[in-house]
């Protein structure tokens, strides 16, 4: 066999999530930092195996849980998405602090266990609500949050096959906010894209999603003050209110292609199924710019399935050059089952594949 990986299957409010347990000798590296810088280098291979056909699907995320360097920690990450590694995820944390607990690889104490995880741009502690041994609620203290960027404009092409009205070549300006909640993200607001947050509406939000990714990372290019390796727009939040009662805010959380192109064939992607915690930070942390986000007020943030997470900022810092804010995010996870996946030195598809009856072109 060319490849073993043991994994924990979880979802954290929806979205789901594999945790491998057994990849260190995969990532080598003698800082997370240098670990993550190895993964988003070489190990897009690994990343498309566990994530595509015949052993993913277009909305699974993975977490490479690896031995930490930091002895402050109890467990490292790195994230899998479908478009890309990402440093930060709190759904992924949701989901590998529950199969982590709940399968004894790190001891569960009730009511609460605090786990502390190494990521690439810092540590974050984790309250685990613990009860009958089980994870019954999960409190996220997240990496520091701040806005980059708010209400710039940003030029986007159209796509007639989602807007009337328009032709092909046609370009239309629209305001973003750019920020950082864990991973950068680009947000819009719905009105001001023409679109809805329903299941109606998922088309659009896939295309629009994705050409807000294009051209934001060609027009206001990033780089993370403390860790200039994260130099990137990965996802993107389209945000706008609920009519639900006791919800604060509504959003379409967009995971583009990684093959993302001029091309309008490559305009989709997958969308988050939970309400996004490293996104909840990045839109909490804009209201927050705006005077619009006090801090210890509650945020209640829902995705597409109504499930919600719930953000709080707890205090005000600063990253490099920027005012930033320090975000709790609380949600829950639920394992959802075990798994060995192999790869065969025989196998055709060493880094699985993609067809498109439900994947981009």
């Amino acid at each position: 066999m060319a490849l073993t990986l043991t994994c924990i299957e979880a979802h954290a409010e929806g979205e789901p999530g594999r945790v491998i347990v057994d990849a260190d000798a995969l990532v080598p590296g003698e800082t997370i930092e240098e670990r993550f810088a190895y993964a988003t280098r070489e190990l897009h291979g690994l990343r498309r195996l566990v994530l595509h056909e015949p052993r993913g699907y277009p909305g699974l995320c993975a977490v490479l849980a690896l031995t930490p360097s930091d002895p402050r920690a109890d467990v490292a990450i790195i994230v899998m998405e479908q478009g890309a590694f990402t440093p930060m995820s709190g759904s992924n944390t949701i989901c590998t602090v529950t199969s982590l607990l709940e399968t004894g690889r790190i001891p569960m104490l009730e009511p609460i266990t605090t786990v502390t995880l190494e990521t690439a741009v810092g540590l974050v502690s984790v309250d685990a609500r613990c009860a009958g041994g089980r994870v019954v609620g999960v409190t996220i203290k997240n990496v520091p949050a701040f806005a980059v960027h708010l209400g710039v404009p940003l030029e986007i092409p159209v796509d007639p096959r989602v807007e009337p009205g328009t032709e092909w070549g046609q370009t239309r300006t629209v305001p973003v906010d750019v920020a950082f909640g864990g991973q950068f993200f680009v947000l819009a607001r719905a009105e001001d894209l023409g679109v809805g947050l329903g299941p109606a509406d998922v088309p659009a939000l896939q295309s629009i999603g994705s050409r807000l990714k294009l051209e934001v990372n060609r027009q206001y290019p990033v780089k993370h003050p403390l860790n200039p390796e994260i130099d990137s727009i990965n996802l993107v939040m389209i945000t706008g209110s609920s009519p639900a009662p006791g919800i604060d805010g509504r959003n379409a959380m967009v995971m583009a292609t990684d093959r993302l192109s001029d091309d309008p064939a490559t305009w989709t992607g997958a969308l988050d199924r939970s309400p996004c915690g490293t996104g909840t930070c990045a839109r909490m942390a804009c209201m927050h710019a705006r005077g619009e986000l006090g801090l210890e007020v509650p945020f209640v943030h829902q995705g597409m399935l109504d499930t919600t997470f719930t953000g709080v900022l707890v205090g005000e810092t600063t990253v490099g050059d920027y005012p930033a804010v320090l975000p709790t995010i609380t949600g829950r996870g639920w394992v959802t089952g075990r798994t060995e996946w192999v790869l065969d030195d025989s196998d055709p598809f060493p880094e699985g594949y993609t067809i498109g009856d439900i994947w981009p072109a």
